[in-house]
């Protein structure tokens, strides 16, 4: 970690005015009440973002340094403070983000100019939580956002859904793809999945079509992309996805080669997790109950298990999501939201889907034993200063989520996924039942000839979803605490007209209660007549010491 030494000496004027014409004034940056659309380049979107916003909204102040004065200036210290407010409450990066990784931001923002230091100096200065002073400079660069390549927009999902040869041209998809992960789909499975499919019906169905296995697989492509756009709500899936990346194979393998648990079994052992790791990981998902008389118990044991299993998954080559759907679950990460929660889970249900079985696998393990060790209360402590919770998010969340180019915000966008897996990981890593049946419906359809051109009336029963009107962050806390205060404002009416209750418990609770929520019970009670009168005699509510009573004056004359 680089460090910096050089220190300065503040007072605090009226704010200043910023460099921009159209800076407002005050802390004003509103971000977490916007929200950046799905679509292509995310994350340089939020970039551009989390830059405007800090450019607008951070206080420029007057600051003394070496007896010079230097206005339009802020300390690093004070933009970490602001910018790591401004973080932890965007929907977009939530309350995980750790002051170190604000730190890391800003001085990305120093290599990218978006800040100078007093002296005009950036790129390879430094950046520390301390009182350097730092500027904005003349003009603030914003990343400008690639175009895409025009292969993607020709495989579009619109226009591969509407091509009537679409679903039985693209067979370019063969069992070789398979062989580059090592896997093979067993003849075992591959004969259970087509009688599960393509058998209903067939003996006695007369002037039915022939379906092949690649037709199969074609249309677990399809049905995968509608279901995946009807959750997201988007027109178009092509600005995320190109429909290519959609390996059928992989989506089949993952649904039907899975253990009582759910987690996938590779017929490959050379593309599993070693042994070792497995054991590691088996040993501290089940700490202290795994840890029999064979294992060793000296002090630090745990920590060298976990560093052990941290430096493989550190060392593999790509993230467990992989580089292609990196914009897929970058754009997901807008759901991420409390009252779009259902729908984050479903559409990271499907994608997960869509990942190389050995990928998957090691993701269902790993997603396993961080949950199971953040919430061991018996876990010995990992590391001197960070929780569980936090060593889990900080140490795996690049093993999961990363781009193939650097990107800035890489660190926090990957920290907020690896945070919601890690609370939701049983639901979003189970197999859907309803997109086997989605399949076996539509081949039905196909089988019958009830669909003549491919394309054009795909038929596929797909979910109904119900969205509540969205509202802004600012709405949604402030119903959560009138809903909040209305159900403690109902308890305390319900302590006051329980007969039940002895005298002598009620004033127990009451004054309990007064102790805790002492607004709303002086909203139940404004003087201490009301309060007396619940009683029936001397109230519990004491005078202020500051109102004193007029003593009564005696004449001297008798």
């Amino acid at each position: 970690m680089r460090t910096s030494k050089q220190r300065s000496e503040c007072n605090f004027p009226p704010p200043c005015t910023a460099p921009d014409a159209d800076r407002p004034p005050g802390p004003v940056g509103r971000m977490e009440t916007r929200s950046v659309p799905p679509g292509p380049y995310r994350a340089t979107k939020l970039w551009n973002e989390v830059t405007t916003s800090f450019r607008a909204g951070m206080p420029l102040r007057k600051h003394r340094q070496h007896f010079k004065k230097y206005g339009n200036c802020f300390t690093a210290g004070e933009a970490v403070d602001w910018l790591y407010d401004l973080l932890r409450n965007n929907s977009n990066f939530g309350p995980e983000v750790t002051r170190q990784q604000t730190i890391q931001l800003l001085r990305k923002f120093l290599k990218n100019h978006v800040i100078e230091d007093i002296k005009g100096r950036w790129g390879s200065e430094n950046l520390d939580d301390n009182s350097q002073l730092f500027r904005f400079p003349a003009n603030s660069p914003l990343k400008t956002l690639p175009r895409r390549h025009p292969e993607l927009r020709k495989n579009s999902v619109e226009n591969f859904s509407k091509d009537k040869d679409s679903i039985f041209k693209l067979r370019n998809l063969s069992r070789r793809t398979l062989k580059t992960h090592g896997l093979q789909l067993s003849q075992e499975n591959i004969e259970h999945m087509n009688c599960e499919i393509i058998n209903e019906d067939q003996e006695n169905s007369i002037g039915n079509r022939e379906i092949s296995q690649k037709d199969v697989e074609e249309v677990w492509r399809y049905i995968i992309l509608i279901y995946l756009q009807t959750t997201l709500g988007v027109s178009s899936l092509e600005e995320v996805i190109n429909p290519k990346q959609v390996i059928p194979q992989y989506i089949m393998y993952n649904m039907t080669n899975t253990s009582k648990r759910g987690v996938v079994i590779l017929q490959d052992k050379s593309d599993d997790l070693p042994h070792w790791v497995l054991s590691a990981m088996k040993c501290l998902a089940n700490w202290p109950r795994s840890n029999d008389m064979n294992n060793p118990t000296y002090v630090g044991f745990e920590r060298d298990v976990f560093r052990t299993i941290a430096d493989y998954f550190l060392g593999l080559p790509e993230p467990l999501l992989t580089f292609e759907y990196y914009e897929l679950f970058v754009n997901i990460l807008g759901l991420l939201q409390p009252h779009l929660e259902r729908v984050a889970i479903d559409a990271l249900q499907l994608c997960c889907l869509l990942l190389p079985p050995p990928n998957r696998r090691k993701l269902q393990l790993l997603m396993r034993m961080i949950s199971r060790m953040s919430q061991n209360v018996d876990m010995p402590q990992l590391h001197d200063t960070m929780g569980t919770r936090s060593l889990m998010i900080h140490t795996f969340s690049r093993c999961v989520l990363c781009c193939s180019e650097e990107v800035d915000l890489d660190e926090l966008l990957a920290a907020r996924l690896v945070s919601f897996l890690m609370d939701h990981h049983q639901e979003i890593l189970q197999v859907p039942s309803y997109l086997q049946s989605a399949v076996e419906k539509h081949l039905d359809y196909l089988k019958k000839g009830h669909i003549k051109n491919p394309g054009d009336e795909l038929i596929a029963p797909l979910p109904t979803y119900s969205y509540c009107m969205q509202i802004s962050a600012q709405e949604f806390d402030e119903q959560k605490v009138s809903t909040s205060q209305a159900a403690i404002a109902e308890l305390l009416e319900n302590i006051i007209k329980n007969k039940s209750l002895p005298l002598k418990e009620k004033r127990k609770k009451l004054k309990q209660f007064q102790k805790e929520y002492p607004l709303i019970y002086q909203k139940r009670f404004p003087t201490t007549e009301s309060e007396a009168a619940l009683f029936g005699d001397k109230p519990t509510i004491k005078q202020p010491m500051l109102i004193l009573r007029k003593p009564k004056f005696r004449s001297i004359r008798y």
